[in-house]
């Protein structure tokens, strides 16, 4: 397939209420145009970004999962967002990619935001997640991910970066810098979505949510509508991004390296 047509779903969440948050974005899932195949919740997106990871956290076999299974079959969309998850007497801040025939991938998220605590009530995801779909290779991040590009680079690996966030306002000018940066150096769209409204915890968020090509050309603008509830959709073309690899292949300048 050489096109994917996405959406962003921008809005306030309810803080420490899954079932709300899941009426809630059931509803905004009924706007989703039929066109869209992949439509991307934010980070955290039945209870916002909480510490409190094991009054509110699921299983996998939990009901926000089931929802999710429920909604991508009925709607025939993927449906990818972050969720607190308990494993193995382990709490992660997991984002689940559900596909409407049932099958999950899951990426933990691997860089905890130490300024707030999350790494002391969170475990750190150990691997990175390349998910392959109908032609696209789409690597999953979460917020603070973004900071990180070595955990990001792009070895000719993925063809879309996602990035599902809870990213205050008092950093939105950082959000859209790392947005952009991430897409050009990797050659690769850039997509990311983030919450607008107040938390729990009294952190303001103003959205932002943005796409971005692979030579850093704006293709949702994070400036239209700061701070209200949004549906953006947004089609991609794989062409576009051979076109642009092809003409400056930079990656085959790029230097080696291995992570550990």
């Amino acid at each position: 397939m050489q096109t994917l047509t996405l959406t962003l779903l921008q809005t306030a969440t309810h803080w420490h209420a899954p079932k709300l948050n899941r009426a809630h974005f059931a509803t905004l899932l009924g706007q989703v145009p039929s066109s869209s195949q992949l439509v991307v919740l934010p980070e955290m997106f039945s209870t916002g970004f909480t510490m409190d990871s094991a009054t509110v956290a699921e299983t996998m076999d939990g009901e926000t999962v089931n929802w999710m299974l429920t909604q991508a079959r009925e709607r025939e969309k993927v449906l990818c967002g972050s969720l607190v998850i308990e494993e193995h007497g382990q709490f992660f801040n997991r984002l689940l990619w559900v596909q409407p025939d049932g099958e999950i991938h899951v990426y933990d998220k691997r860089h905890l935001f130490r300024m707030a605590g999350e790494d002391e009530y969170y475990s750190q995801g150990k691997q990175r997640a390349v998910v392959d779909f109908q032609g696209w290779r789409i690597c999953l991040s979460v917020c603070y991910d973004l900071r990180f590009p070595v955990w990001l680079r792009n070895d000719r690996e993925y063809d879309l970066l996602l990035c599902v966030a809870n990213w205050p306002e008092a950093r939105r000018d950082i959000w859209q810098t790392l947005l952009r940066a991430r897409a050009v150096e990797n050659q690769a769209f850039c997509a990311g979505v983030n919450i607008i409204g107040t938390d729990g915890a009294g952190i303001v968020y103003g959205g932002g949510s943005a796409v971005y090509h692979g030579d850093g050309k704006v293709l949702v603008d994070p400036e239209v509508d700061v701070g209200k509830q949004r549906i953006i959709t947004q089609t991609l073309d794989l062409a576009e991004l051979a076109a642009l690899r092809g003409a400056f292949p930079v990656t085959l300048d790029a230097d080696k390296f291995s992570l550990y």
